[in-house]
């Protein structure tokens, strides 16, 4: 049992003395890596994640009629392969964000307790 005390206590000295020489560099290695990348992520999200200005309304609801008068004249077939990928992924952001803004609210990914008074039908 003392064997393996010491070899613990000789592991937890090497471990920490690794840590005490390496650890500085380790950090200042990720603040190096790290600092261009979250400049260019703050960069983006400062422009993307902003709510619009009430001056862009305008041009808002002028898109919102284009998109409106696109889909009532047939306008929509017209377009290239690009620009309808574009549209999708522009949908499927909406609703993943719809999606995940579900579960903030509920706080659980797991859907609403409903309470019923339906009793399944035996014969199914």
């Amino acid at each position: 049992m003392a064997k393996a005390a010491q070899k613990l206590v000789g592991l937890t000295q090497r471990l920490g003395t690794s840590m005490v020489v390496q650890g500085p560099k380790i950090a200042s290695d990720t603040v190096q890596y790290s600092k261009p990348r979250l400049s260019k992520f703050w960069y983006y999200a400062k422009v993307e994640l902003a709510p619009p200005y009430p001056s862009e309304f305008p041009q808002i609801m002028k898109s919102a009629q284009d998109i409106v008068k696109s889909a009532t004249t047939g306008k929509w077939a017209q377009l290239t392969v690009k620009e309808a990928w574009l549209n999708t992924l522009v949908c499927m952001e909406v609703a993943f964000w719809f999606f995940v803004g579900e579960q903030i609210g509920r706080k659980s990914i797991v859907g609403y307790k409903v309470n019923s008074d339906f009793e399944p039908l035996g014969y199914i």
